[in-house]
């Protein structure tokens, strides 16, 4: 039977490509899904991707629903995970992907979310320096966002060999449209979206300006200030991110795909590519991977890394399947797809 999932939170776009990922695991099973106002209504209307679940419904979100399971991924909205943790077992692995446990400070907390911190957990970016150590067996655990782990897994080994400065670091990514959630909301219809551009929550007020910051301080020298601009791009998936920081002293091109590429040598989902060749949003479609690239902007001084990943899969739902291998003691790979889908 393996391990039996509980996916709360189901109904929306991270939840049904968790759904997705579970059923093509061949370690999990899939228990109870839930979901708050669609609870009742049959799976397949949301999620017509997925006809092995004809006939199954969802739930409701409480944790006497989630109690039988031994692994809980938990989607649901910023700020609505913390309440429902407090009635699960401790014996049961908990990934939440939302951001009610990835801040360690309770001041950032309530500057960016606002009400009570609910305390941090281990955060589960595999690929940082010492993270799977601190995964490996794990009851809970904080899945980082989408646009943090695009910009961490550009900026960490830049940073931690000091090619970079901390204090001068500036981002733009443009994200896809189900970045933004499933809700109806005006300003995400096929009409405003389509052949359009559009920053958003500009200005360092975007929430994951805190978790960026903190993931890349923690691998850097001295605390890192970041300026982050999001932006909405017409297509439904995927996350591209420039990020920019000042170089050291003498550092070139060449030193910066070194230090990416001993970073990433051996890892299974992040790629280093070929000289000259630059990320696509295409070309992670689908996958659990994140393509980089790197260079020395000689005339600004500035190293230029972009990142490409898929949003729901690497910057969400399969990051979570990642974590919930090292928690079990799984090859961290199993179940998760390192090609992308094109065209």
């Amino acid at each position: 039977m393996g391990t039996t999932v509980a996916v709360a939170g189901a109904s929306g776009y991270a939840g049904g490509e968790l759904l997705r990922l579970v059923l093509g695991h061949p370690d999990l099973t899939l228990g109870p899904v839930a979901a708050g106002a669609s609870a009742g209504a049959p799976v397949t209307v949301l999620h017509p991707q997925l006809p092995q679940l004809a006939g199954t419904t969802f739930v409701a979100t409480t944790a006497a629903a989630l109690a039988d399971a031994d692994l809980v991924f938990l989607a649901l909205p910023h700020g609505e995970s913390a309440g429902l943790v407090a009635g699960l077992a401790g014996h049961q692995v908990v990934v939440d992907l939302g951001a009610d446990f990835r801040l360690a400070d309770p001041a950032r907390w309530d500057t960016y979310y606002g009400g009570a911190h609910a305390g941090s957990w281990p955060y589960g970016l595999p690929e940082l320096a010492g993270a799977r150590e601190r995964l490996a067996g794990a009851r809970r655990i904080a899945n980082p966002g989408c646009y943090a782990t695009a910009v961490t897994l550009a900026l960490a080994p830049l940073l931690a060999a000091g090619l970079v400065e901390p204090d001068d670091v500036v981002v733009v990514a443009a994200s896809g449209t189900s970045g933004a959630g499933r809700s109806a909301r005006a300003d995400l219809m096929g009409s405003e979206v389509m052949g359009s551009l559009r920053a958003y929550k500009a200005g360092g007020v975007h929430q994951h300006t805190p978790e960026m910051e903190q993931a890349l301080s923690s691998v850097s020298r001295s605390a890192v200030s970041l300026s982050f601009t999001p932006v909405l791009a017409p297509m439904p998936r995927g996350i591209l991110a420039t990020s920019t920081a000042r170089l050291a002293q003498g550092v070139s091109t060449a030193d910066l795909q070194d230090a990416l590429a001993t970073a990433y040598g051996s890892e299974p989902f992040v790629h280093v590519l070929p000289d000259g060749s630059w990320p696509t949003t295409a070309a992670t479609a689908g996958s659990n991977s994140v393509h980089l690239q790197v260079a020395a902007d000689a005339h600004s001084g500035r190293a230029v890394v972009v990142s490409a990943l898929g949003n729901l899969v690497k910057g969400a739902a399969g990051q979570a399947i990642q974590n919930a291998n090292l928690a079990l003691g799984l090859d961290e790979t199993v179940g998760l797809p390192v090609a992308g889908v094109a065209p």
